[in-house]
């Protein structure tokens, strides 16, 4: 029993405390908006007074102005502690604000010089016939040729992929599992030039023509290790718990693996595959070397060149005339269309393929 408790003796709040609490200051929750309101309308002035014409210059500067005015108001009406705090929740939205309104730019400027031709006509038709400086023509043919080398790809690497991480996180132990974890770090960074030219020579020792088929080696290869290493992630993060309950129960390890290791980590998964299928769907070089490019629709992957949807985007560019620029931002337009549907599919199969939760 205590010394309070022996005397009888009750254990009061000091009175400075109590002071202290009644009398500390806070700012309003609106705070924040206040500071970047005035910290804009400062950068817009200082800007315009000193003759800046970018506006690049005027939100850097804004944004500085907002980090500042947070801390000094801060440090002003409540007290140091706060005053770091609101520095450093500051600092962060200015980093999430860099980070943002790039993508917001690309993305409002793809839309507004892309819709210009972006139309029915535009989906169904190839450029067969159509001179490269003159209105006209489609992408049907770049886009019939990217969902069949993208397809390809994803059918040769996520099973690859998916087998080796789980080799790695379930099997894998000792120099072998060392040296394939090494050359899938090497292979996560090599060029896509370099993937191509791989294949390339292959094509050439074989005596093999151009195809659609080609250029998907190529992105397989690319694509790979991109699908390993999210892959074994996900599976790391599985609680060891669940195999130990199930191999308790006398269920064999590779049933363990294939019902409840991969499930609980599919959502995972497919986000990383996702992601793979966005870093290969871009790829103009490998295309360029081994799929030649058409004007035709060609829908047979396995003969003959194809174009795709970054080589169409390269092309059309190359060309230099209003009409051909207006096909390279439709082109890219309809590519970040592709690759934001597939992100959607995907979050909609994780969702389904997920374990349910409840009580």
């Amino acid at each position: 029993m205590s010394q309070a408790a022996n005397t009888g003796i009750e254990k009061r709040p000091t009175p400075t405390a109590s002071k202290i609490s009644l009398n500390s200051r806070a700012l309003p929750r609106w705070a924040p908006l206040a500071f970047a309101a005035v910290a804009i309308a400062l950068g817009v002035g200082i800007g315009v007074a000193a003759g800046w014409r970018s506006h690049t210059q005027w939100g850097l500067f804004s944004a500085l102005l907002f980090v500042v005015i947070s801390y000094v108001t801060t440090t002003v009406v409540e007290n140091q502690r706060q005053a770091k705090d609101r520095l450093v929740t500051s600092i962060v939205w200015v980093c999430f604000l860099l980070a943002v309104v790039p993508l917001f730019s690309l993305m409002w400027t793809t839309v507004s010089q892309g819709i210009k031709v972006l139309d029915g006509y535009f989906l169904t038709h190839s450029m067969a016939g159509v001179p490269g400086i003159e209105p006209g023509g489609g992408v049907y043919h770049a886009l019939i040729g990217t969902l069949e080398q993208v397809g390809l790809a994803t059918l040769i690497s996520v099973p690859i992929g998916l087998l080796t991480a789980v080799y790695l996180v379930e099997y894998g132990k000792g120099a072998l599992a060392k040296a394939v974890t090494f050359f899938v770090d090497v292979m996560t960074g090599i060029p896509s030039i370099v993937a191509g030219l791989f294949i390339l020579s292959i094509m050439l020792m074989m005596n093999l023509q151009p195809s659609g088929l080609m250029g998907s080696l190529a992105l397989s290869i690319l694509m790979m290790p991109v699908v390993v290493r999210s892959t074994e992630e996900m599976l790391k993060l599985v609680p060891n718990e669940l195999r130990e309950a199930s191999l308790a129960l006398g269920i064999p390890k590779w049933r363990t693996i294939l019902k409840v290791v991969i499930p609980t980590a599919i959502g995972g998964i497919t986000t990383g595959v996702m992601l793979a299928i966005a870093r290969i769907a871009g790829e103009t070089a490998p295309v360029m070397l081994l799929v030649f490019g058409s004007q035709l629709i060609n829908p047979n992957p396995f003969q003959g060149a194809q174009s795709s949807l970054p080589f169409y985007i390269w092309e059309q560019y190359k060309i230099g005339s209003e009409a051909s620029y207006d096909r390279a931002w439709a082109a890219a337009l309809v590519l970040i269309a592709f690759v934001m549907i597939l992100n959607l599919v995907a979050r909609g199969i994780a969702r389904w393929k997920a374990p349910k939760t409840g009580r």
